[in-house]
């Protein structure tokens, strides 16, 4: 990750916040901690994220309805679901909402910033796509 990559990380469990923590924060990085959906999506209003690493099941707004809203109204951020309970059918409805990914609780350090890589390097090659269609459409 080039530039300061800004990272929005989203679960009810104190301990699972602050472990993506750990394993995100560098000078490359900076990352942002709430502990539920509402409580992201006003984060989300106040500026932008390029990653957002969210949890499935929170009290209250669940995590489909959090990404279903992200990308309606933020569509330039990537989002990577993340689950302790992994279904074949949330899968398929995560990444159909637009998720650039969908990972399976417990997931370790090198995963999650495997993932934020991904999903950063995801947004730069979009990113870079529609300039050039943009600059094609101007010739």
């Amino acid at each position: 990750m080039n530039q300061t990559t800004k990272i929005l990380v989203v679960d009810d469990e104190e301990v699972v916040r602050l472990s993506y923590l750990r394993a995100l924060s560098g000078e490359s990085c900076k990352v942002e901690l709430v502990k539920n959906g509402r409580d992201a999506l006003q984060m989300m209003g106040t500026r932008s994220f390029d990653v957002v690493l969210l949890d499935q099941r929170m009290p209250g707004l669940d995590g489909m309805s959090v990404l279903k809203t992200i990308k309606e109204k933020w569509p330039e951020s990537e989002v990577i679901m993340i689950t302790g309970y992994p279904a074949v059918e949330s899968a398929k409805e995560a990444v159909t909402l637009g998720a650039y990914d969908y990972l399976a609780k417990p997931i370790g350090p090198d995963d999650v910033i495997n993932a934020a890589n991904g999903a950063m390097m995801h947004k730069r090659w979009a990113l870079r796509r529609d300039q050039q269609a943009q600059c094609a459409t101007l010739q």
